[in-house]
C-alpha cells in the first residue's frame, strides 16, 4: 500500500527559519509521516536532524534529491561525482530512492543532447543500484514537447531503463495529458507520484478593466496567468481516480505539493490538502 507523504521544497522557508526537526514535527502534527527532501543543503547538520526526525518522530524519508553532474558536497548531489556521500547519506536516512528533479535546462537544445543526458542518467542509475538505491526522474511540462516525434519524457525513460519515473499530476496536466492515463502508461516504471492540483484562478479586476478599455496585451497578459497550483483537492484534478491509479501503477509514495501559496501558510496549505484527501477517504494511506 502506497504512503502520502510531503514534498519538501515547500518547506525550504521553514527548514531554514527554524530548522528540519521542528519543520518536520509540524508536519508530523498535521498527519503526514512521508517526506521527499528536496530543496534544502544536505550538509552535516541537517543530515543530522532529519536523522533526529526519523528516530523521535517516525518520519520516513521516501526519497532524496539528486542530479547526475555537477561538484561533490554539493545541493542536490552530484551522484556521479560524489557517489560515496550520496549512498552515505541514504543509509544513515533509511532511504532506498533518489530523484531527479529536472534536468538542466540546457539539455533540451537538441535531441542528441538529450539522449546524451539519458546515457549518463542511466549511468548513474546502474552506480546507485550497485548499492541497493534506485533512480527517478521527476516530469514537468516541458517534457511532454515532442521531439524526434516523441514526447521527451518518452525519449529519457526508454534511454535510460534503468531509471524510474516519479509523475507530477500538475504537469502532466499543465503539459495537455491526463493524469491517470499517463500513470496507467508508466504503470511498473513509477514508485513516486506528486500530488499537486491544477487549479484556474479569477480574473483579477484588472485584467476585466484592460480588456473594456481595448487594452489587449494588458487583458492577455493577465488571461494567460490564471493557471494555478493549489492545495489538493481545492482545483480540478479528480484525485478520487488519480490516487488509485498511481497505487494501481506501482506507486509507494504519493507526495503533496504545492509550489505557491498565494498568501496562505505552507502548514495551511498541508492541513487543507490532509483534510481534502481524508475527505476522499484516503485516511488509511497517512
Amino acid at each position: 500500500m502506497a504512503t502520502i507523504g510531503v514534498q519538501a521544497m515547500m518547506l525550504k522557508d521553514s527548514f531554514a527559519e527554524i530548522g528540519p526537526f521542528e519543520t518536520l514535527r509540524k508536519v508530523a502534527e498535521i498527519g503526514y509521516r512521508a517526506v521527499e527532501v528536496s530543496q534544502i543543503p544536505m550538509d552535516a547538520q541537517n543530515v543530522a536532524e532529519l536523522d533526529r526526525a526519523r528516530t523521535e518522530l517516525g518520519i520516513e524519508f521516501a526519497a532524496l534529491s539528486a542530479q547526475v553532474d555537477g561538484e561533490k558536497d554539493q545541493t542536490p548531489y552530484a551522484v556521479l561525482n560524489d557517489l560515496d556521500r550520496t549512498v552515505a547519506d541514504c543509509q544513515t536516512l533509511g532511504t532506498k530512492m533518489l530523484r531527479i528533479g529536472m534536468l538542466p535546462m540546457s539539455e533540451l537544445r537538441s535531441e542528441q543532447r538529450i539522449l546524451d543526458y539519458a546515457k549518463r542518467a542511466n549511468e548513474t542509475a546502474e552506480a546507485l543500484a550497485e548499492h541497493g538505491i534506485a533512480l527517478y526522474y521527476h516530469n514537468h511540462h516541458v517534457e511532454f514537447a515532442k521531439i524526434g516525434g516523441r514526447h521527451i519524457l518518452d525519449v529519457l525513460a526508454d534511454s535510460a531503463p534503468a531509471m524510474g519515473l516519479e509523475i507530477d499530476v500538475h504537469w502532466v496536466a499543465r503539459g495537455g495529458l491526463d493524469p491517470v492515463r499517463t500513470l496507467t502508461k508508466y504503470a511498473g516504471r513509477t514508485a513516486m507520484v506528486h500530488l499537486k492540483d491544477y487549479r484556474i484562478g479569477a480574473l483579477p479586476e484588472e485584467a476585466i478593466t484592460a480588456y473594456e478599455a481595448g487594452d489587449v496585451a494588458g487583458f492577455m497578459g493577465h488571461f494567460k496567468d490564471v493557471v494555478q497550483f493549489a492545495e489538493v483537492g481545492e482545483g480540478n484534478l479528480d484525485f478520487a481516480s488519480i490516487v488509485p491509479a498511481a497505487i494501481e501503477s506501482g506507486a509507494e509514495y504519493l507526495l503533496v505539493e504545492q509550489d505557491q501559496l498565494y498568501g496562505r501558510t505552507v502548514f495551511e496549505a498541508l492541513q487543507t490538502s490532509y483534510d481534502n484527501l481524508v475527505s476522499l477517504g484516503f485516511k488509511n494511506l497517512f
